[in-house]
């Protein structure tokens, strides 16, 4: 399996700087600041590219398990939400939401949330993700 990479620049102090990240073969790239990632600036942040990260996995995990279940998805489009708190000891993420709409033909409502439950649980970056931050599941038959 070939290894993903992706790069960050950081410019100046911590409030008052700026980056840019992009993403190994520039598929995605942006700028991100203290204010994209704390407050509500232009740019994108880390936690974002999580979400992204979240979304795009899932969707493929969840697409497959209907594939392997005999079902063909129309689509899947789903939206990750990344909380992130303050606590003593620090900023952290604490939970990610994800929400997905599937249009299935076909698929009956027990199965499909089956299949969604068995890919929020085993894709890739919920795996890795899940030991720290509790993960929840909206799933909705188009």
């Amino acid at each position: 399996m070939p290894i993903r990479s992706a790069t960050a620049r950081w410019e100046g102090n911590l409030t008052e700087g700026s980056g840019t990240v992009k993403t190994g073969k520039g598929g995605l790239q942006g700028n991100y600041s203290f204010k994209s990632r704390f407050e509500e600036g232009e740019g994108t942040n880390p936690e974002e590219l999580i979400a992204a990260a979240h979304s795009g996995c899932f969707s493929m995990a969840f697409s497959k398990g209907l594939a392997d279940a005999g079902f063909t998805p129309t689509s899947v489009e789903t939206v990750a939400k990344v909380h992130m708190d303050k606590t003593d000891a620090g900023f952290g993420v604490s939970r990610i939401d994800l929400e997905t709409v599937g249009e299935v033909p076909g698929i009956d409502e027990a199965t499909f949330q089956k299949i969604a439950a068995d890919a929020k649980e085993n894709c890739p970056i919920s795996r890795l993700l899940s030991p720290g931050a509790a993960i929840s599941l909206s799933a909705k038959l188009a």
